[in-house]
């Protein structure tokens, strides 16, 4: 740790953007997401970090090629970084709502491949309505999601939500269904009247948060219960990412049917048992209870409140062909 006299140094020479890098890569638990989010090259990424401990004279990561922990000095500063560039973001935006015209911008944290009409309709009755207001969208794990709102750094998230949390506002966005899926190198690819007994004995690949403890339970349980879950060879936040492994041949595992039916028709994933829609995971719409809000993002929240109380939840749905 640096010596006090030399904190206000620290502070005068340090970049903000090596804040923002270090915000990223503990939100996403990887240098090579984090990169991936920021449209930069993973040496960068952890070259910013870096410099970031060197300015700072303490460890903020823990990291290796097989290991990845914060440590808590880097969550400490995680989570002043947090309060600061949601303070920052609330100011520009009261100041960007002065105005007698909606304008300004509205920042939105979704989880990966949000695929959705219902929300895509309201993202376009908005703009209908307020043409002005821009729009700042950023793609990361549930997690971040949630840690970005509570933040104030996003103005509404999409996210998977696994528990209650005394600042999130949660309201079910819409519901979808997961089944499993392998690649055409399987040795159950174009097998038929499979049971799920059957994949028992190969190697899987799953989300995060395919936890008994966590969003995607449904999916953890239906493991559990059939002893799938003890070959798990690959792990990710991303569900294009879930989607590679799975049709590069490490394992079968679970994908949103919606989106996975799309690659069965093209030859590319095979369906697994269960052959029902059984595993249905709701989508939620996030924000803070209790964040001041612009005029445009109130616009926003009120606009989905509105359309969400006048839409019943089997509308706004991805509910597959298959599952009628």
């Amino acid at each position: 740790m640096k010596p006090i006299a030399d904190q206000d140094e620290v502070i005068r020479q340090l970049d903000w953007n090596l804040l923002r890098t270090f915000m990223f890569v503990v939100q996403d638990g990887s240098i090579t997401l984090a990169a991936k989010r920021l449209m930069r090259r993973q040496p960068s990424v952890s070259q910013a970090l870096q410099r970031l401990e060197a300015q700072i004279g303490t460890v903020l990561i823990d990291r290796s090629p097989s290991h990845f922990r914060v440590t808590p000095a880097g969550q400490a500063l995680y989570q002043e970084c947090l309060e600061t560039f949601g303070s920052l973001a609330r100011a520009i935006q009261t100041a960007q709502g002065t105005e007698d015209t909606v304008t300004g911008t509205v920042r939105l944290a979704l989880l990966s491949r949000v695929e959705n009409a219902f929300f895509d309709d309201v993202l376009a009755e908005f703009h209908r309505q307020f043409p002005e207001v821009q729009f700042d969208i950023e793609v990361m794990s549930s997690k971040g999601v949630r840690e970005a709102v509570l933040a104030k750094t996003a103005s509404l998230g999409v996210c998977l939500v696994n528990d209650a949390q005394p600042n999130l506002e949660t309201d079910i966005l819409y519901r979808t269904y997961f089944g499993f899926y392998c690649g055409p190198s399987h040795p159950l690819f174009g097998k038929d009247s499979l049971s799920l007994d059957d994949l028992r004995d190969h190697t899987s690949v799953s989300f995060r948060t395919d936890h008994l403890w966590d969003a995607l339970r449904p999916v953890a349980l239906l493991r559990a219960q059939h002893k799938l879950d003890n070959m798990v060879i690959g792990y990710t936040s991303d569900l294009d990412e879930a989607r590679r492994m799975i049709t590069a041949g490490l394992g079968f595992g679970p994908l949103p049917v919606h989106i996975a039916e799309k690659h069965v028709a093209t030859g590319k994933l095979w369906r697994l048992p269960p052959y029902e829609n059984s595993l249905a995971i709701d989508i939620h719409l996030v924000h803070h209870r209790t964040a001041r809000l612009s005029r445009a993002e109130s616009a926003l929240l009120n606009l989905f409140q509105t359309r969400l109380n006048a839409t019943s939840l089997a509308e706004r749905s991805n509910t597959p062909d298959l599952d009628n």
